[in-house]
């Protein structure tokens, strides 16, 4: 059952990603549900599941928008790469740790997709890239978690979520 569950979710996520979750826009920015996803599953998980599970989310966002494909991929990995480092070394059960790591892992993905925007010759200026969506989407992302993250997480611990190892 746990191989189709987080694909599952992600389809769930993505769905509403592209339907109602623009309901809920604050001053141009949407939560992004299934990045917190990714966040979650790779603190579960792992450096390697966080990042192919990550790659695989970005795809997911890349294809359905059809902007420059690519670039969610690799900045939603490394996010998910990042965050699975902490797997071992964080706390699990505090949904204020997982809120610090949302925001961060939110702040370097986006500035990731930000640096690869530049490198395309995608002319954003910094302050406004900076302060009109990087910082917005991470305390958007990290306020999403206290709504999400236990409920998801006692279906991690009850096993829902467990695939084996890449």
């Amino acid at each position: 059952m746990g191989l189709l569950v987080l694909p599952g979710f992600l389809l769930l996520a993505l769905l509403l990603q592209v339907t109602v979750v623009d309901l809920i826009r604050v001053k141009g920015v949407v939560p992004d549900l299934i990045f917190l996803l990714v966040v979650f599953y790779a603190f579960w998980r792992g450096q390697r599941e966080g990042a192919f599970w990550g790659f695989v989310a970005g795809l997911m966002k890349d294809f359905i928008t059809g902007n420059y494909f690519g670039l969610n991929a690799l900045s939603t990995a490394v996010a998910g790469y990042l965050v699975g480092w902490s797997e071992s070394r964080l706390y699990k059960d505090s949904s204020l740790v997982v809120m610090a790591l949302t925001f961060f892992a939110t702040m370097v993905s986006q500035l990731i997709y930000y640096l690869l925007l530049v490198y395309l010759q995608i002319k954003i200026p910094p302050g406004v890239a900076l302060v009109g969506v990087v910082l917005p989407s991470a305390m958007y992302n990290a306020l999403l978690v206290p709504l999400f993250y236990r409920k998801l997480y006692r279906l991690y611990l009850k096993g829902w979520f467990r695939m084996g190892q890449f």
